[in-house]
């Protein structure tokens, strides 16, 4: 394992403990990466209340799977019933480690938003004179998923790119200085899709797992010339959830399913993307009930920006 994986790994353990967790480990098993390091995949889960508060959630790959206890990420970041989707959080520690900064796009109503925020400390004190909210364009209003993703080499920015789900379509734009989008492309033909969440980036594409209104997984390759790529994972079962949330776990993806209609979560470890041969592990339902508006990963955007390398 890494030594940038060790870093993120530190780093999730140090939030469940902020949280109050004490989540048991699982045995080290010969299929665990680095399991001596790590013994778990772990997931940092922001869910956006339909009041515009972020709560923040641990998860771990333990079978049954492990939860900590929930812990405000902050109140009233945006208006009360108007959140449709969110993309991913992304964090930045200030230089005298006492806080960061954090990131998100949302669709409020029918328009796009950039959120942007401070928090001092680590446990959710947001400073309200920080909080944010730029508006990018509107005509979102049958947006059901959004996601950006940045490439890095060397901590050097190769691209970053927005990606939502609208209508029939899913559409790829540039991002330049944050609210700056250009070189619009669309994809058509992906109506069936429910939801979906990022699980590899690459210099020249970006692969996600989505799920059908028909119960089908699959991989969607989206390169930054030519048409998607797409592959069937599995054919069936999988329709029940409005919500995916995905991160990486050296070799593996540890991905969240959210049924919003009973509030069942569950989650699950994926192998490496190959189509039907992708080895899928279930640890069964998470011991909670979730009831927001909208999930998110959770993510250090720093220049040492972890690429994500689920396919």
């Amino acid at each position: 394992m890494s030594e940038m994986i060790r870093k993120r790994a530190a780093g999730l353990l140090g939030l469940a403990m902020a949280a109050g967790a004490l989540v048991q480990a699982a045995p080290a098993t010969a299929s665990t990466t680095d399991a001596a390091a790590v013994p778990f995949c772990q997931l940092v889960l922001g869910s956006t209340t339909s009041g515009g508060d972020l709560i923040l959630r641990v998860l771990s790959g333990v079978t049954p799977p492990g939860a900590s206890p929930s812990r405000w990420g902050g109140k009233d970041l945006l208006p009360d019933n108007q959140l449709r989707v969110a993309s991913g959080i992304g964090t930045q520690t200030n230089a005298e480690q006492t806080g960061e900064s954090r990131l998100q796009y949302v669709v409020l109503g029918s328009t796009l938003n950039l959120l942007t925020y401070t928090v001092n400390g680590f446990a959710g004190e947001v400073d309200p004179a920080t909080v944010q909210r730029i508006p990018i364009g509107g005509g979102w209003g049958d947006v059901r998923y959004l996601e950006s993703s940045r490439f890095n080499r060397d901590t050097t920015l190769i691209r970053q790119n927005m990606y939502a789900v609208l209508g029939d379509n899913i559409v790829r734009w540039n991002i330049g200085e944050g609210t700056s989008f250009s070189r619009k492309t669309t994809y058509a033909g992906f109506s069936a899709v429910k939801t979906m969440t990022l699980i590899s980036q690459t210099a020249t594409y970006d692969t996600f797992l989505a799920n059908t209104r028909a119960g089908a997984l699959y991989t969607i390759r989206i390169p930054l010339t030519g048409k998607p790529v797409v592959k069937v994972v599995r054919r069936s079962t999988w329709q029940g959830f409005e919500a995916l949330v995905a991160d990486s776990c050296g070799n593996k993806t540890i991905v969240v399913g959210v049924d919003k209609e009973t509030g069942t979560p569950y989650l699950y470890e994926f192998g490496h993307a190959n189509g039907t041969a992708t080895v899928i592990k279930a640890f069964g339902k998470v011991p909670r009930t979730f009831s927001e508006a909208a999930y998110s990963r959770r993510f250090e955007d720093n220049q040492a920006y972890e690429q994500l390398f689920g396919e």
